[in-house]
């Protein structure tokens, strides 16, 4: 039996063409096309009227069948917002142009989300219910879906021109309607998923021809403006781009928009502007124009490998800078005849100087950048490592660290001591015979500690410890070995004359009448340094014969010192020692300064009136004619001439004859009697002999390792094993086979490959 159907349903007529059309519908279209403002669009229905179209809706969508009316109502829903985007929306905009369709477009479009959404609560519990249960497009998206394929598909390139006309205007320095401009962007990110219609119909469309419209721009300013200038533009040009993203396209833009006019303005110009002439980077370099290499550095680092070519600039202006202060070394001492010596404050000075400069430049207007900086030391290493005339640069910086250490060199303060030991340190860096400048340094550190004409103790640790810092203990230990030999020395001393005070003691009891020292000399009046010999520089063994009382000095340290250590041997270097003798001339009393070598001399002569030759001399002291001459000649021909030498001339000859210089005279009481060293600074013999053992070292030390390489193999990783000199590999193949000779590598069967022999 069927079930009766429920009192007094609502046919379709009824309920769609007598309440829902005429009071809901019609009134909606009516006032959307009347334009009302946003406040009366909200409150377009009251709450009762919004219950009694709802409650319509609510009860045809509930009746039992036949009267269930919800799939006609979700078709008369559709075909009301597509029939009134056909007939109202379309052809509004049809007669709208240029800026004018981007305004009505975003009215309809406007207007179109409140007749969605008032259409979504008319209609709402079909759209619970009904919609959801039959799984179709919801109310909603439906509204949004038919209003892409009746009204945006339609006009969308018309929208798009327009708007990248009022872009363009903009970028020509124009004022558009940014809110107009942001409004449509919405519209092309609300249709689609995903924001593929902004994508796709705007994006790409706007990156074409922000690419075009730049091209156009880079032509017209390569041809008119200088390098400095046009960065400026393309610097204000990304700005702007970069607003013009915030202020109204999508985020999402910004990297490719940014991307599109960095390859128009800067990429596809980048040799024209780096190598302009007159406003290329070498010229910005030239003239120090920081804050224009700033901007250029900025924006060619947003170039792919921008900045590469860049580095290769400044790189070769660096070294044409530093090549020019090499030149103009050689100039002064080839043309101008200045005397070419190791002692070249000026030189070293310039090169610190360029240095500095660069140093900055790289710091603050390449921003640290890593390619800078090893354009900078590569370019560092290329001239630093030019010698000109005989001495060598790593010679030079090593006397330049010295005219600032020792008494009466470089006068400066404290700080201004350890900013220039930093900057000689890092200049030292680019040297690559570092075991060159650690042989010289060594040598004229021992002479400032010897000779006490260290400024202080502090500056030359501070400096061993900057050299300690760049190339390890391995390359200061000898130095850190001197410094420590003195402080041990102090209490060498104090223990010394503890023992003398003892023996004194000893003596006075048992009635002794010979002092321990003999002749006036007082305890304090002699003092002795112990040097290790693995520690400081080889020097030349002379075995002097020396007054007696400078004999029983020695004979009186010596045997405190055999006490002490009885598996010690001491020997006596006599040219690096010191003496202060009295002499008296006339009414004048003088303290002569000198060596231990000029004492003994001029003690060896028994009264002012004896007159002894070269040969008498040598044999008086027992020391050889080479390290006698320069002796003689400190006393006779120097500034300070204590001997009277016969004939006189400026050399010695082994027919010369030599007395006291009764007639010497000298204003200051207190005379220092210079004299040119008897040792070599440095032994580039043994310098070779140790360079040789480092790389013999490093071929052992690699093939016991990989005990199969080739020759190129092997070479190229003794070469970058070895961190203090840069060997040629002609020397390093004449090791590899003196090591085949002694049997620690012999060569495979194939001859260009070598084993390790265990």
């Amino acid at each position: 039996m069927a079930s009766a159907p429920p009192p007094n349903p609502i046919t379709i007529e009824e309920g769609w063409e007598k309440e829902i059309l005429p009071k809901a519908i019609l009134p909606l279209e009516r006032i959307l096309n009347e334009g009302l403002q946003d406040r009366q669009r909200r409150d377009l229905f009251g709450p009762r009227e919004y219950v009694h179209i709802y409650t319509i809706c609510y009860n045809m969508c509930t009746q039992r069948n036949p009267f269930n009316w919800s799939e006609p109502l979700y078709q008369k829903h559709n075909e009301t917002i597509s029939d009134y985007l056909t007939r109202t929306v379309l052809p509004s905009l049809r007669n709208h142009h240029k800026e004018y369709l981007l305004v009505e477009v975003k009215r309809r479009w406007e207007n179109h989300k409140i007749m969605n959404e008032w259409m979504r609560k008319f209609f709402m519990y079909l759209d619970r219910y009904y919609v959801k249960h039959n799984n179709l497009t919801s109310l909603h998206v439906s509204g949004i879906k038919f209003f892409k394929e009746q009204v945006y598909d339609v006009v969308k390139p018309d929208v798009v021109q327009a708007m990248l006309a009022m872009i363009n205007l903009e970028r020509e320095g124009q004022v558009i309607d940014r809110a107009l401009i942001k409004s449509c962007v919405e519209i092309f990110e609300t249709m689609g998923e995903q924001k593929e219609c902004y994508k796709e119909d705007l994006e790409e469309t706007l990156l074409s021809d922000t690419r075009e419209y730049y091209a156009k721009k880079s032509q017209g300013w390569i041809e008119t403006d200088s390098t400095p200038a046009y960065l400026l533009k393309a610097e204000a040009a990304l700005e702007e781009e970069k607003a013009r993203v915030a202020n109204y396209l999508n985020a999402e833009t910004e990297e490719k928009l940014l991307k599109v006019v960095i390859e128009e303005l800067l990429e596809k110009q980048e040799t024209t502007l780096l190598e302009r002439e007159g406003s290329g980077c070498a010229m910005l370099l030239t003239n120090d124009k920081y804050e224009d290499l700033s901007r250029m550095y900025r924006l060619f680092s947003r170039v792919s490998s921008g900045l590469l070519p860049m580095a290769k600039i400044v790189q070769a202006h660096i070294e044409r800078m530093g090549n020019e202060v090499i030149n103009q070394r050689e100039a002064r001492i080839h043309e101008e005849g200045e005397k070419d010596t190791n002692q070249d404050p000026n030189f070293v000075k310039a090169l610190l100087s360029l240095h500095d400069k660069f140093v900055g430049v790289v710091n603050a207007q390449f921003e640290k950048n890593s390619l800078f900086h090893k354009a900078l030391k590569e370019a560092f290493v290329e001239f630093v490592n030019k010698d000109v005339g005989k001495f060598k640069n790593a010679d030079l910086l090593s006397s330049f660290c010295d005219r600032i250490l020792k008494k009466g060199g470089e006068k400066l303060g404290d700080a201004e001591v350890e900013n220039h030991l930093e900057k000689v340190v890092n200049l030292f860096t680019y040297l690559t015979d570092k075991d060159l400048f650690a042989e010289i340094y060594r040598n004229q550190l021992a002479k400032r500690l010897l000779n006490a004409r260290s400024s202080s103790d502090d500056w030359e640790k501070l400096m061993i410890g900057k050299l300690k810092h760049r190339c390890g203990a391995q390359f200061t230990g000898k130095m850190e070995g001197m410094l420590n030999d003195l402080a041990v020395g102090a209490d060498h001393q104090k223990e010394f004359l503890e023992y003398l005070k003892d023996k004194a003691t000893e003596a006075s009891a048992s009635s002794s009448s010979v002092p321990l020292l003999g002749g006036k000399m007082a305890p304090d009046d002699f003092s002795v340094k112990v040097l290790t010999t693995g520690y400081w520089p080889s020097y030349t063994q002379l075995d002097v014969r020396l007054p007696d009382e400078m004999l029983r000095c020695t004979q009186a340290f010596k045997a405190w010192y055999d006490l002490k250590n009885s598996r010690r041997r001491l020997a006596w270097q006599h040219s690096l020692g010191s003496a202060t003798l009295r002499a008296k001339y006339g009414a004048k009393t003088y303290d002569l300064q000198t060596n231990t070598l000029q004492a003994v001399l001029l003690l060896s002569f028994q009264s002012d009136e004896e007159s002894l030759g070269l040969s008498t001399l040598k044999e008086r002291l027992n020391v050889p004619t080479e390290q006698m001459k320069p002796l003689l000649h400190s006393l006779s021909c120097g500034r300070y001439k204590i001997l009277k030498k016969q004939p006189a001339s400026d050399k010695i000859k082994e027919t010369d004859t030599f007395t006291i210089n009764p007639s010497f005279s000298c204003p200051q009481r207190v005379i220092r009697i210079p004299m040119a060293t008897i040792e070599e600074s440095h032994n580039p013999n043994r310098i070779e002999e140790d360079r040789s053992i480092a790389i013999e070292a490093a071929i052992v030390r690699i093939m016991k390792a990989r005990k199969v390489l080739t020759h190129q193999q092997l070479t190229s990783e003794v070469l970058s094993q070895l961190a203090f000199f840069r060997p040629n590999p002609k020397v390093v193949k004449q090791r590899i086979h003196a090591l085949i000779d002694r049997e620690y590598l012999e060569r495979d069967e194939n001859p260009n490959q070598y084993k390790y022999l265990a």
